[in-house]
């Protein structure tokens, strides 16, 4: 192999426990807003990976990354792990809006379909999440992946699972 310049990247992170802690007090619609307001910091995964939520309303949420080298896998392609990390974030939060103070969830099921690869060069990415069902104790969810021109990329579905307090 040729000798090619190093390449870098360093991420920091705010302890995430005191977030969730304070983010388990408040409704789900407020806490996501004050992390894109920048009030509570991010979670590491949104450093790690590069991605952030930028809008959120009732049942939906969206984030934004731009794909980058560091997301590659051997055959020189994004990883489908962004995109599935996209999808399960977009589609949880857009869950995670509907909720009360006090209720949490987590994913119980995720289904990907992967259209086409993202690359460095495929620019701004934005996933849209939208739920489709929220009940007591399961809530479903739909997300499209798309690049800025509206191309598709990637789609899936969700199921979660509420934990409401006894």
């Amino acid at each position: 192999m040729e000798n090619t310049p190093e390449r870098t990247r360093t991420i920091t992170w705010d302890d995430p426990l005191p977030t969730a802690s304070a983010g388990r007090a408040m409704a789900g619609m407020d806490y996501l807003q004050a992390l894109i307001d920048g009030k509570m910091p991010g979670p590491p995964i949104m450093y790690t990976l590069g991605f952030s939520l930028t809008t959120v309303a009732e049942g939906r949420a969206t984030f934004t990354s731009e794909p980058a080298e560091y997301h590659y896998n051997p055959i020189a392609s994004v990883h489908g792990g962004l995109a599935a990390a996209l999808l399960d974030s977009a589609m949880g939060c857009a869950i995670h809006t509907t909720l009360a103070a006090g209720v949490g969830y987590t994913t119980l099921e995720l289904h990907i379909n992967f259209i086409r690869p993202l690359t460095a060069a495929t620019g701004q990415v934005f996933c849209h999440g939208e739920v489709i069902h929220a009940g007591r104790t399961m809530a479903t969810a739909q997300g499209k992946l798309v690049d800025a021109a509206g191309k598709l990329y990637a789609h899936g579905t969700t199921t979660c699972m509420i934990f409401r307090p006894e």
